[in-house]
Order: structure tokens, then sequence, then C-alpha cells
């Protein structure tokens, strides 16, 4: 998907919204443990009922692959279920991905070519030609992960190196990278005061935002600090809207919560 039919998407619903598709087999309602494919019918049913207030969905790999090759599949099935039943949603597969140019070009086609998704988190820690092979692939975009939600982010993001602070620098250096316009980029909600800095540097690329709800970021400050004239946000919310409820009407309480977010950002996009 290319980033102009992205915001279409947005103009559209009226909606930067992502859900995120973190399924945890200890917390989804008991009655889908006697289904074949729990995570599926989870997934499937979280997708039907929100499909339509969303722009994009983001299944962390991590709550695939813990479950092994049962996961592997369930996560194949939800990107083809999105792909052949809602082609224009914008997947993203959060699997924060980075290695060797030989090994990422590997990566990059277990994502793009082999699952289908439209974009990849990647880690940039080891630099520019670990990132390329996945910038190579046409009308696909990396997530480069720049300031994340949590507490370790201090540990080195936030590090002067020369006077400026390292998330500075991969974000600067990054847009020296062959393909650098197919790059989006990581920023937490919880980190909103540092949007305007970053917004000086990259200006006009689109940033997954993470960490609105559950993780206690707020959506009004992301988005003064944040947004661009193409409002260039993805707003990620995973907890706070698939585990609504674990009853059976679990679909319906997620549609309720995502509703809330959407509305939300209808309201701002009208200002």
């Amino acid at each position: 998907m290319t980033t102009t039919q992205l915001i279409n998407q947005i103009t559209k619903k009226k909606s930067f919204l992502c859900i995120g598709l973190d399924v945890d087999l200890n917390k989804i309602p008991k009655h889908l443990l006697k289904e074949e494919d729990p995570i599926f019918a989870f997934n499937k049913a979280i997708i039907d009922a929100t499909h339509h207030l969303c722009v994009a969905y983001k299944p962390n790999t991590a709550f695939y692959e813990a479950y092994g090759i049962k996961g592997w599949q369930a996560l194949e099935k939800t990107i083809n279920y999105l792909n052949e039943n809602h082609p224009e949603i914008y997947t993203i597969a959060d699997a924060k991905r980075g290695d060797i140019g030989n090994t990422s070009s590997m990566y990059a086609k277990a994502f793009f070519e082999d699952l289908g998704f439209d974009s990849v988190t990647v880690a940039p820690y080891m630099g520019k030609d670990s990132v390329e092979p996945f910038l190579a692939f046409k009308d696909k975009h990396t997530i480069l992960l720049a300031l994340t939600s949590n507490q370790g982010a201090f540990d080195f993001q936030t590090k002067t190196v020369d006077g400026v602070e390292l998330y500075k620098q991969v974000l600067e250096t990054s847009k020296s990278w062959e393909n650098s316009e197919n790059l989006m980029y990581v920023v937490g909600a919880t980190k909103a005061e540092f949007l305007a800095d970053i917004r000086k540097i990259i200006p006009n690329s689109f940033l997954l935002v993470p960490g609105v709800g559950a993780q206690g970021g707020n959506l009004q400050d992301v988005c003064k600090y944040g947004m661009n004239d193409s409002v260039g946000l993805l707003i990620n919310s995973s907890r706070g809207i698939i585990y609504a409820s674990q009853n059976e009407n679990f679909a319906e309480a997620a549609a309720e919560k995502a509703e809330e977010l959407q509305l939300q950002m209808k309201e701002i996009l009208s200002n």
C-alpha cells in the first residue's frame, strides 16, 4: 500500500486508528478456547467488529511465535483474512527485526512476500545495511524504532552523543539511506513532549504511535505536537480495545472502545 492510499483511508474513515492484535490465550474469552484455532477466531471477531473504525491492524509477532507453529499459522490466517476481505486496511508486522544484510533480506521476504504485510517494524541499532534490505521493497514500508514508550527507552535512546540525543541521530541518519522515502518511525505516545523536536527532523513522515490507552499516552497531546498536513500519525491501541471484555460480547465491547477513539480522532480532524 502506498502512503497516498493510506492517507485516502484516513480521510474517508475520519480515523487514524491502528488496532494491535496481541493475542494472549490467557486473556481471551474462555469460550473461544474450544475453537480449532482460538487465536484466529478471536482476531476474526475483532476485525469483523472494528474494521470500519480503523485504518490499520498491527499483530505483534511475539504473541504468535510463543505458540509455535499453530501460532504462526494463526498469524498467516489473520493476514490472509485481512488482505482478502479488507485490502484497503494497512497492515503492520510488529516484529522488530534487523540484522546483517542477507539476514534482513530474508526477514523482509518473510513479511512482505510470504505473508503479504504492508510494513514491518525494524530496530536501527545495526545501522544502514541492516535496514536497507527492507527499504528495497516497492510500496512497502519499514517502520524504524525511534523513541519508544517503555521505561528502558531512557537507557540509550535519549543519551547524548556529541551533544545530540541518540534518537535524533537515528532520525537524521536514516534520511540518507537508500529508499528512505519508504521509512516510517515508531514514537511512543508517552513521549509526546518530544514530538515537536522530532517533527523538525522528519516533518513529512508517518509516525506509528503506540501507548495510547493502557500505557497512559494522551491522544490530544500526541496530535498537538505530532500531526502534520497529511495527519502523519497511526495511533495504536491494543489491550485497551481487544480486551475490553472477556465475555461473549467481547467483539462488540472492542468496537465500542475503538469507536470512542475514532470519534475523538474525527473531532480532531474536523478542527
